[in-house]
């Protein structure tokens, strides 16, 4: 399948399984003593998660997630690169292909923009709700 459909799926795919081990591996991360001390006081399996765990884990999930948002847009531009549609499309057919070198530069460059952005926001927002 070619067009900006077809990526849809494995980005969809590669998503799921990146945040999921991102999302995982945070949550471990917790000591284990705050959980301990959560049960001992009669917290349920429910109120642990949303009370101890996720707030105590925050800072390293938003870090995660960042790093997950900025793995997608390297795959959106690769995929734009086979048919996918997107900044990766544009590169190659107007600037690869045609030979053009400023549509090339400008592509990197808005392409540089949008990660950075995306990293300056998750390191920003994970700062602001980082427990020290």
């Amino acid at each position: 399948m070619i067009g900006t459909d077809a990526p849809i799926f494995p980005m969809t795919v590669v998503a799921t399984f990146g945040i999921a081990r991102i999302v995982e591996s945070n949550l471990l991360s917790v000591e284990p003593g705050v959980i301990e001390a959560a049960r001992s006081m009669g917290a349920s399996p429910l109120r642990i998660l949303l009370t101890v765990l996720v707030p105590e884990a925050l800072g390293p999930l938003v870090l995660g997630l960042t790093f997950m948002l900025v793995a997608l847009i390297d795959f959106s531009a690769v995929a734009g690169t086979a048919g996918g549609g997107g900044v990766g499309n544009l590169a190659m057919t107007y600037g690869y292909l045609r030979f053009d070198t400023s549509v090339m530069v400008v592509t990197v460059l808005v392409l540089i923009a949008l990660v950075q952005s995306a990293q300056l926001l998750g390191n920003a927002v994970s700062r602001k709700v980082l427990r020290r």
